[in-house]
């Protein structure tokens, strides 16, 4: 998936979960953050954060932060990226062969998840979730705790006692890491949750990505580690 319009700035402050206050060109602007996550480590005073344009000039900030410079790293802090590049990474058949069908956003029973797709006559469900948070090269989810995360996961597990292969992708927002766990120090619902996924016959992925400043592609799986 791609941007367009990228601009390079500098990270002043997050004044709530939505805004924040960057340095662009030399003036001082307000953008969208497109992560309602915490991303402390990421959003740090004098960080280099790269901004998307908006091509709609009625829109009340101009601009949205999409990625941020981390050391050497460069991660994508876009909350809807990990879907569209699932969804362009299902659509090349690497992975799930012979995919016959894509649902973005499907609903089965009380359960809402990002995709249903089809591929050599198998039904599956999936759920995606981001990563952003990195400590020494090991990335885990979530950042902060998730009700949502937790329900998610149930849903996974019963839609896998009635026969569809369900499965939990996380896409790493970045590249080259070591291995991928749950945050049971910030979460430990979801830890509990995660591994009884697991046990329950859902499966769990994990991928990295090839992140620029304009864009974000599905690259190479990442170890798991419960």
């Amino acid at each position: 998936m791609k941007y367009e319009n990228i601009n390079a700035a500098i990270f002043i402050r997050r004044l709530n979960r939505f805004v924040a206050e960057v340095e662009l060109e030399g003036k001082k602007i307000l953008c969208h953050v497109k992560n309602t996550g915490r991303c402390k480590e990421l959003l740090t005073k004098g960080a280099t954060v790269y901004l998307e344009k908006s091509t709609n000039p009625e829109r009340k900030y101009q601009y949205s932060l999409v990625a941020a410079e981390k050391g050497e790293r460069l991660v994508n802090m876009d909350s809807s990226a990990p879907n569209k590049a699932v969804h362009e990474w299902l659509k090349k058949g690497e992975y799930f062969k012979n995919v016959t069908l894509i649902k973005p956003e499907s609903t089965y029973g009380k359960s809402r998840l990002d995709f249903y797709f089809e591929y050599e006559g198998k039904k599956a469900y999936m759920e995606v979730k981001g990563v952003t948070l990195e400590n020494e090269g090991v990335v885990s989810f979530p950042d902060a705790p998730t009700e949502r995360g937790v329900k998610h996961l149930e849903e996974l597990i019963s839609l896998a006692s009635k026969g569809f292969e369900a499965y939990a992708m996380f896409v790493v927002q970045m590249k080259d890491v070591l291995y991928f766990t749950a945050n049971g120090k910030n979460d430990p619902a979801f830890e509990k949750a995660l591994k009884k996924a697991a046990e329950k016959g859902v499966n769990i992925l994990c991928f990295d990505c090839e992140v620029k400043k304009d864009g974000m592609l599905i690259r190479n799986p990442v170890k798991v580690s419960l």
